[in-house]
């Protein structure tokens, strides 16, 4: 996969986006542009009632941000670009006008959770544990912080950024994170087509208004997004956050 990418295919006016990378589909910098533009292009276009957006491979959905490159950033300016690239895809998934759905395979941490809580409808398999896990490495949810409490509440997204433990899809699911939850990656997938066929049957209009309506009260994320980029910029340049990276680099490693 070298640094990861980004695949588009047109089915059935339903638009699938896949993303992956090497290390669990954690997501650098360039990714996090391409997808927030293929987004944005694929909800513009007519043909497309609904986006599918996935990751590849049959184990973690998405780890996050990549470590790799979050020990690479030496200064704010470019810290800042960096946690933008999650902020913009979270807004095109809010914004380009056409439902997004989420399928989720397997384990989903920091970045990844966040892009599961700005889906409109989510798919998951049993094995779909989620952790915001920030905390670990001296930083906090703060860009994706929005999203995630839009969909599981205030009480549950503190706890989460705190306790950086692993919640079940079981809990996922009930706290509407997950609005179907398989024993399987095949059953997951079987029930996924079924439901992108219904969508690519139903009325392009009344797709939209719902997609309109289901945001309405989240205007104001655009205008808390550079102060949540700027907490999580600032943070991840001392030291003591680019060694609790390593460390866990370290402990990942000896895991293999």
């Amino acid at each position: 996969m070298n640094n990861g990418f980004v695949n588009q295919e047109l089915k059935n006016n339903i638009s699938e986006i896949t993303f992956g990378t090497e290390k669990s589909n954690s997501l650098p910098g360039e990714i996090l542009e391409k997808m927030a533009q293929i987004i944005l292009d694929e909800g513009a276009k007519p043909e497309v009632k609904a986006i599918l957006l996935k990751s590849a491979g049959e184990k973690a959905f998405c780890a996050g941000a990549s470590f790799d490159e979050l020990l690479e950033i030496e200064d704010l300016e470019n810290s800042k670009i960096f946690f933008g690239g999650f902020a913009k895809v979270l807004n095109a998934m809010r914004s380009c006008g056409k439902l997004v759905i989420v399928r989720v395979q397997g384990k989903t941490t920091g970045g990844g959770v966040g892009i599961a809580c700005a889906a409109d409808y989510c798919f998951g398999t049993k094995d779909a544990a989620m952790a915001l896990t920030e905390l670990n490495l001296g930083i906090g949810p703060f860009v994706i912080g929005p999203y995630v409490e839009r969909k599981i509440g205030k009480s549950a997204y503190a706890a989460m950024s705190i306790d950086a433990d692993f919640r079940s899809a079981d809990w996922c699911e009930r706290h509407d994170v997950y609005h179907s939850v398989s024993e399987n990656i095949d059953e997951m997938d079987g029930k996924i087509e079924a439901f992108m066929q219904k969508l690519s049957e139903r009325s392009a209009d009344a797709l939209a208004l719902i997609k309109k309506v289901s945001w309405e009260g989240s205007e104001h994320f655009d205008q808390l997004m550079p102060e949540r980029i700027l907490m999580s910029a600032s943070l991840i340049l001392e030291d003591s956050a680019k060694q609790n990276i390593q460390n866990i680099k370290e402990r990942l490693r000896m895991k293999q």
